[in-house]
C-alpha cells in the first residue's frame, strides 16, 4: 500500500484533479495492450516536469516504485505497474513546444500523440516518420520508452533513429540533458541508450525529434498471393534486387477476412496472403521499382499485383492495415500479439512452425507483421473465458518466440520486453551481457524503483522485484 503521508504529499502537489486513487479509476491503469495485469496504488499527471520532479522526490523519499505511462498501447506490460506505487501518466504532457522547420527538428512534450506531430508540419511538406500502428493514439514518450517502429520504417529505421535528444528526470529527481538539435555531440551516446530502455532508469519529459521533407512521389502497391510461402518468397527476392520499399507488410488469410469485414478497404477475401509494399522517391526510381517489384511479386507466384490509382485507395489499404487490430475484436474476445524477428530468409519456415503451433494448441493464430524487416506478429486468438485457454496462448507465444531465436532472430522488434519477455532474455544474451545491463540499469536507478520486474530476468542472480524499504515509514514492495 501507498504510505499514506505519501498519497498527502502528492495530493497537495497536484491538487484533486491531478491524480486518481479509486479503485475504480485504477483499473482503468492495470494493464496495457499485453494479457499481463497488475494496478498501481495512485495514477498522478504531471503538467511540467518540475511537477515530474517533485513526484519523483517524494517516491524516493518513502521507498516507492515508479512506473511512467502514456497511452497505454503497448503490447508487452511496459507501463503495468508491476510491483504497484506511483504510475506517472504523461497525457497532461502533451504540447509541440517548438518546431524548427529550417532544422528539420521539432521539440515535444511526452504525452504529444505520435500522428500529431506529423499533422503539425503536414502542410509545409514535412513528416515524422516512425509511424506505429497504433499512431493516433499512441504518444511520443511511449515511442522513446520502447523505441518502437512501425510499417515504415524498413528505409527510415525506429523510433532510436529520429531521437536527437532527450530532457529526463532520474530517480533522485536529477534533470539532466542529454543529445540536442545538433547532429552527432562529442561524448557518450546517452540518447541512444536511454531510448528504448523501457522506463526502467528514467522519466523522459521533452524529446527532440527529427522532422524528414516529404517524397516526391509515393506509389502503393498490393501483391495477391494463393500461397503464404510464395509471398515469403517474395520478400527475399524484392531484397535480392536491391530494392528497399519504405514499407513491405504481410497480411494472410486468416487477417484478411477480419480486416476487410471490418474496414471494407478493398482486400480480396480469398487469398492466403498478400504483400502491401510501398515506395517513396524520386519519380524516375520510384516507377522503375514499381516494375521491378511487378517481376519480382510474379516470378514467385503472385496470381495479382495492383498499384493504387488514386491517394485515397492508398488511404484506404493503409487504413486496413492500421486497424487491423481493432478488426480482430469483432471476431475474438481476446488476441495475443506476439513480436519475434527472424532473417528475412527464415520468414516461410517461420510462417509454417506458427501453423504447427496453432494445430498443436487448438488455437487460430492470425499473421500481420512488417515482412520487410523480419519483424513477425503472431496474433493468438484466445477467449479467457474457456479454462486452460490463457495457459495455452501464453505457451504457444513462448515456443514461436524459442523458434525465432533458434532461427537467428529475437524475442523482439519493436514492442519491447516489458514483463512479457523478461524471463527469455536469458536464452537470447549470456549471462555476462545481462549483468553488463544490469549493471547499466543500478547505474541510473540503484534502488531499481524505476519500473520494477521489467526487461530483465527477475530471478536469482538478476533485479529482484521486491526491493526494501529506502526511508522512514516506507513500505516494502
Amino acid at each position: 500500500m501507498l504510505p499514506a503521508k505519501a498519497k498527502e504529499k502528492l495530493a497537495q502537489l497536484l491538487g484533486p484533479r491531478g491524480y486518481l486513487d479509486r479503485p475504480e479509476d485504477l483499473i482503468l491503469y492495470e494493464y496495457d495492450g499485453s494479457v499481463d495485469k497488475a494496478r498501481p496504488d495512485i495514477v498522478v499527471f504531471p503538467r511540467t516536469t518540475e511537477d515530474v520532479v517533485a513526484i519523483v522526490r517524494i517516491a524516493r523519499e518513502f521507498g516507492v516504485p515508479i512506473v511512467g505511462r502514456g497511452a497505454g498501447t503497448g503490447l508487452s506490460g511496459g507501463s503495468i505497474a508491476r510491483a504497484g506505487g506511483i504510475t506517472v501518466a504523461f497525457s497532461r504532457m502533451n504540447r509541440i513546444l517548438e518546431i524548427d522547420l529550417e532544422n528539420e527538428r521539432a521539440v515535444v512534450q511526452p504525452g504529444v500523440v505520435n500522428l500529431d506531430v506529423t499533422l503539425a508540419v503536414d502542410g509545409s511538406g514535412y513528416f515524422y516518420a516512425p509511424d506505429p500502428s497504433s499512431q493516433r493514439a499512441c504518444t511520443i514518450g511511449g515511442n522513446v520508452s520502447e523505441n518502437a517502429g512501425g510499417p515504415h520504417t524498413l528505409a527510415y529505421g525506429v523510433t532510436t533513429n529520429h531521437v536527437l535528444g532527450l530532457e529526463v528526470v532520474l530517480p533522485d529527481g536529477t534533470v539532466y540533458t542529454t543529445g540536442g538539435k545538433e547532429l552527432d555531440l562529442p561524448g557518450y551516446d546517452l540518447t541512444g541508450l536511454l531510448t528504448g530502455s523501457e522506463g526502467t532508469m528514467v522519466l523522459v519529459t521533452k524529446v527532440t525529434v527529427r522532422l524528414m521533407r516529404k517524397p516526391e512521389l509515393v506509389k502503393t502497391i498490393l501483391a495477391i498471393y494463393d500461397s503464404d510461402d510464395d509471398a515469403g518468397r517474395t520478400v527475399a527476392e524484392i531484397t535480392a534486387r536491391a530494392i528497399t520499399p519504405v514499407a513491405v507488410e504481410m497480411l494472410d488469410g486468416v487477417m484478411l477476412k477480419m480486416v476487410e469485414q471490418a474496414t471494407h478497404a478493398g482486400y480480396p477475401l480469398d487469398a492466403a496472403a498478400v504483400l502491401l509494399i510501398e515506395l517513396e522517391g524520386i519519380r524516375e526510381v520510384v516507377e522503375e521499382q514499381v516494375e521491378q517489384i511487378r517481376e519480382a511479386a510474379q516470378s514467385c507466384g503472385a496470381r495479382e499485383v495492383r498499384l493504387a490509382k488514386s491517394a485515397e485507395e492508398r488511404e484506404l489499404l493503409w487504413k486496413g492495415r492500421k486497424n487491423a487490430f481493432g478488426a480482430i475484436g469483432r471476431v475474438s474476445p481476446t488476441y495475443y500479439v506476439q513480436d519475434g524477428v527472424v532473417p528475412r530468409t527464415k520468414i516461410v519456415p517461420t510462417l509454417r512452425f506458427i501453423g504447427e503451433v496453432s494445430k498443436k494448441y487448438g488455437l487460430i493464430i492470425s499473421n500481420i507483421f512488417h515482412a520487410g524487416d523480419g519483424n513477425m506478429h503472431p496474433i493468438i486468438l484466445f477467449d479467457t473465458r474457456k479454462a486452460g485457454d490463457l495457459e495455452k496462448t501464453i505457451a504457444a507465444g513462448e515456443e514461436i518466440l524459442q523458434y525465432c531465436i533458434d532461427a537467428g532472430g529475437s524475442i523482439t522488434g519493436e514492442h519491447g520486453v516489458g514483463m512479457e519477455k523478461n524471463e527469455m532474455m536469458g536464452h537470447l544474451f549470456s549471462a555476462e551481457t545481462l549483468d553488463m545491463m544490469r549493471r547499466f540499469k543500478e547505474l541510473f536507478d540503484p534502488d531499481n524503483r524505476m519500473n520494477p520486474g521489467k526487461v530483465l530476468p527477475t530471478g536469482k542472480g538478476c533485479l529482484e522485484i521486491r526491493q526494501p524499504a529506502l526511508g522512514p515509514g516506507a513500505a516494502t514492495y
